[in-house]
């Protein structure tokens, strides 16, 4: 089981609080610095897909590399939704991660009007076989995916882990076909979407649930830590 805390725009629990959690944090980059310090596996929250240039507000993986950083968040559907990102752009600042040595968690999900559709499957996808058609290698190890539906981030509804279940499986199926027979076995395919200390375990139990990406909850190190017990545990 692998846990993921993605602090958002918030400055997040004392890093130190967290010494010695198995487990990845994604804080703001003010404190990335913090977090490698305590000896957390840490992650920013984006990455672009060039060295360097004129790209203001944006961040390298050479320059997350100096700062000890292990890996970066792409593809969020907060990036998706508020900032324009596209499928093809998440691919991009993937593959510049993955050629940098990092690690990289890539986020897939539908909204609420596409699940509702019928189109769930479509967006699934689409959105993993462009963010990693073709990827073979050592670089595949690296690569963990985070199934967040849209309508259940920071609503306080969680997909059932029968839904779950069947968006992970489907996930996998397309991991096989666009990068080779058994990978979608093992890269590590989390659930991410109003995860708590109180519906963490049930959804731990779902065979086809690697971990989780944890979001307001893991603001709170008390509750983050019974999410990381139950993944222990289940």
């Amino acid at each position: 089981m692998l846990i993921a805390g993605n602090w958002k725009m918030f400055r997040g629990p004392d890093p130190e609080a967290l010494a010695g959690l198995d487990a990845i944090v994604c804080p703001p980059y003010t404190r990335l610095a913090d977090c490698v310090a305590a000896g957390l596996t840490t992650y920013a929250q984006n990455v672009h897909w060039e060295p360097e240039g004129a790209f203001t507000g944006e961040i390298s993986a050479p320059m997350l590399l100096e700062l000890g950083v292990a890996g970066a968040l792409v593809g969020h559907s907060e990036r998706r939704q508020l900032f324009g990102e596209t499928d093809a752009g998440v691919a991009r600042r993937a593959e510049a991660a993955l050629a940098a040595g990092l690690g990289v968690i890539a986020c897939v999900g539908e909204t609420l009007a596409e699940r509702d559709g019928g189109h769930t499957a479509d967006v699934l996808v689409r959105q993993t076989s462009v963010a990693f058609d073709g990827l073979r290698g050592e670089a595949l190890e690296r690569v963990v995916i985070a199934y967040e539906p849209v309508w259940a981030i920071g609503t306080g509804r969680v997909a059932t882990p029968e839904q779950a279940r069947e968006s992970h499986q489907l996930v996998r199926a397309t991991l096989d076909r666009v990068t080779g027979a058994h990978s979608g076995a093992r890269v590590p395919v989390l659930y991410g979407g109003s995860v708590t200390a109180a519906n963490a375990s049930a959804l731990f139990a779902e065979a086809e649930v690697d971990g989780a990406l944890v979001g307001g909850a893991s603001l709170d190190a008390a509750a983050f830590f019974r999410i990381a017990t139950a993944a222990a545990a289940g």
